[in-house]
């Protein structure tokens, strides 16, 4: 199977963007959603990065989930709470006693899980530049040990 935790990471930036549109257009609901989805796309990329198994869609446990040197604050997990909450009561009528998501979803409802998915996708950003900085070492040393220039 093809690594492809650049598109993971990608749709995350979108789906992130997509929940500020939102909550300006005053989609309250819907910009929860997204930001719940950016948080999951985002922990996902890194998943695939670390060439693991990710299921499900819960940020939460996607993010208490990673292996140790990747563990989370408690602050990250109590954002990752938060957006898990939104990631079915935002899109059906059901998840109510009456009435639609949209009549109970506020901007500061919105503008926090923006803020939330935000610190995830900085997290997952922060992991995945690692990684890409020990590979790029790991190149270069093993460039040196064959006697190759290693291109610095």
């Amino acid at each position: 199977m093809p690594e492809r935790h650049a598109d993971w990471l990608r749709q995350s930036r979108r789906d992130l963007a997509h929940a500020r549109h939102a909550a300006e257009d005053g989609d309250y609901e819907w910009s929860c959603f997204a930001a719940q989805q950016s948080a999951e796309k985002a922990l996902k990329s890194v998943y695939q990065r670390l060439g693991a198994v990710a299921w499900g869609h819960s940020v939460t446990n996607l993010l208490t989930n990673l292996p140790e040197p990747y563990q989370p604050s408690e602050d990250l997990v109590e954002r990752a709470k938060a957006l898990d909450k939104h990631y079915i009561p935002a899109r059906y009528p059901n998840g109510f006693d009456q009435g639609a998501p949209m009549d109970y979803y506020t901007r500061p409802e919105a503008e926090r899980s923006i803020q939330d998915a935000g610190a995830i996708l900085q997290f997952c950003e922060n992991i995945l530049a690692g990684l890409a900085a020990r590979d790029g070492e790991t190149q270069s040393r093993r460039a040196s040990d064959e006697g190759e220039p290693s291109g610095d």
